[in-house]
Formats: structure tokens, C-alpha cells, sequence
């Protein structure tokens, strides 16, 4: 199994932004649209109506959040084509405190990373985890969940946590676990060559389903979803690496963090949301 420690090195040698383009063919959803997206618990945590003062945002009185809506349970759509999840709750409980209106554009990943970078949105949340390059690039919040990275593979397979680097891996671009796994082995990761990377989850896992690839490495929350949808699957008992989630914003936004620190403080303290995680994420 891969060990933290080697991770850890790894963050520190490894670009893990890509420069890319926006997605000029992104979707966006407002609050005032997605009103029924958000938890009894996350509405309940609408005190606050005004904006902090000093604060301001892209568009004045809304919160721009760039994301991938395709990491059930923090970001999907659901069947008439909103964007909910965990991040989308979460993100909704912290514009009512703020008094803004929630707006999430849908992009690619490493797009939804350089929105929130250059200020074509005014955070991200897409299960990012935080990590040394990162940092560089972008002032991040207090962490609100704790994110498991784990494998799947086909049912009956030969794959170990032991003998990754000996397989074809497949991962979603951008994301830490393509990041790790495509690293050097003297850095803990298995090489370039023995990692593919997909657009999204979604599609890793139907190339591992078509014999592309012989396992793929997610977060455990979205490879639950994946494995219950798709029989002949399963998940490799044990950890890959365990990471914390944050909300990324531009370098320097201070009191854009402060604000959004604040609010996340009054909704984790009041149980806001450990309710959301609750709701999405079933302890087993």
C-alpha cells in the first residue's frame, strides 16, 4: 500500500495544475434555480443576510462556485439536470450566510481549478484536495470533509494494493490520485506509463469495465456509487491515501477566506454540516 509519507513527497515534486482553458461550454445554475437541491439542514442555516463588509465577490451579491458535477456524492445532477451533492449543499448553506446567491457553473476539472485561480469564479469546490502546488496558486479554506482515496478493480481480479505498479491504472486527469499514481516510483507513484487519464470518474470506470485498464483510483464516496451501478465491480479492501477537502479561492482573497471561514465555522459548529455528509454518505 502506498505510504502517506511518500505522498507527501510526492506533492512537493509534482505540478498538479495544468495550465488549461475555461470550458466556454460550461453550465451554470443559480440558487434561486436549485432551490430544492439543498438539505432542511442547509436551509436552516440561512440566519445571516448580508454581506460581510469588505467583501466582494465576482458578480455583486452572488457566489460564483466552479465545479465537475460528475463526483457523486459532492457533485452530480440529478434527473431534471440540477447540481447537487454535498458541495453544492454545503456551498448553498455558506451563501445564505453570507447573504449571496449561489450560482455553480459545471466545467472540467482542471477548468473548475483555473476558474477559481484567475478569478473567473470566486471559489471551487470539487472535492479538491489540498496539496503543496496547490498552495501555490490558490489560498484555500478550513478543511469541511475528509476524503478516502481507494481502488476498484473487476470482481475476481488479481490486483493487490501490493502490485499496482505492475498494472494499468486509470484515474481522472487533474485529480490528486492521477497525480500520485503517475509520479515517479523514487516519489511513490507507479510512472506515466502504467496511468491513463479520463475526463471523469464516470469514464475510468467504463474503461475499466472494457478491459483498458485494470483498476482505477478514486475517492471512496464516488467509487461507492460507481461500484453499486455497476455490477462485476468492487473496491480493494484497505486505503490508498486519505486526503482533506477544501474550498479554493485566488491567491490573496483574503477576505473572501475569512468570509467563507467564518460561515463554515457557524456550519460545522451548528451541525450543518456533518447533516449534509450524513445525508449523501452512509456510515458503514
Amino acid at each position: 500500500m502506498k505510504k502517506f509519507l511518500a505522498l507527501t513527497m510526492a506533492m512537493a515534486m509534482v505540478l498538479s495544475l495544468a495550465a488549461c482553458g475555461g470550458n466556454s461550454g460550461s453550465k451554470s445554475q443559480s440558487s434561486a434555480a436549485s432551490a430544492g437541491s439543498a438539505s432542511s439542514a442547509s436551509a436552516s442555516a440561512s440566519a445571516s443576510t448580508s454581506e460581510p463588509a469588505g467583501l466582494k465577490t465576482i458578480e455583486e451579491g452572488k457566489l460564483i462556485m466552479s465545479t465537475n458535477a460528475s463526483f457523486p456524492p459532492y457533485e452530480m445532477t440529478d434527473d431534471s439536470g440540477k447540481i447537487v451533492g454535498i458541495d453544492a449543499e454545503i456551498a448553498e448553506a455558506i451563501a445564505n450566510k453570507l447573504g449571496l446567491e449561489l450560482v455553480i457553473d459545471d466545467m472540467d476539472f482542471d477548468a473548475a481549478l483555473l476558474a477559481a485561480q484567475q478569478g473567473k469564479s470566486d471559489m471551487v469546490m470539487a472535492g479538491v484536495t489540498v496539496n503543496e502546488d496547490r498552495l501555490l496558486v490558490m489560498d484555500f479554506s478550513d478543511s469541511y470533509a475528509t476524503g478516502v482515496q481507494v481502488v476498484i478493480v473487476k470482481e475476481g481480479s488479481d490486483v493487490t494494493m501490493d502490485n499496482l505498479g505492475e498494472k494499468m491504472i486509470g484515474a481522472q486527469r487533474g485529480t490528486t490520485g492521477y497525480i500520485y499514481a503517475s509520479d515517479t516510483p523514487e516519489n511513490g507513484g507507479y510512472g506515466e506509463d502504467h496511468v491513463i487519464a479520463y475526463d471523469n470518474g464516470a469514464t475510468a470506470v467504463q474503461a475499466l469495465k472494457n478491459g483498458q485498464v485494470d483498476c482505477v483510483i478514486i475517492d471512496n464516496a464516488p467509487a461507492q456509487e460507481y461500484v453499486k451501478a455497476n455490477p462485476g465491480l468492487t473496491i480493494l479492501e484497505g486505503e490508498w491515501v486519505t486526503e482533506d477537502y477544501a474550498i479554493g479561492m485566488a491567491k490573496g482573497n483574503t477576505a473572501l477566506v475569512e468570509a467563507v471561514n467564518g460561515a463554515l465555522a457557524e456550519l460545522t459548529a451548528d451541525g450543518t454540516v456533518q447533516a449534509i455528509l450524513d445525508k449523501y454518505i452512509n456510515a458503514d
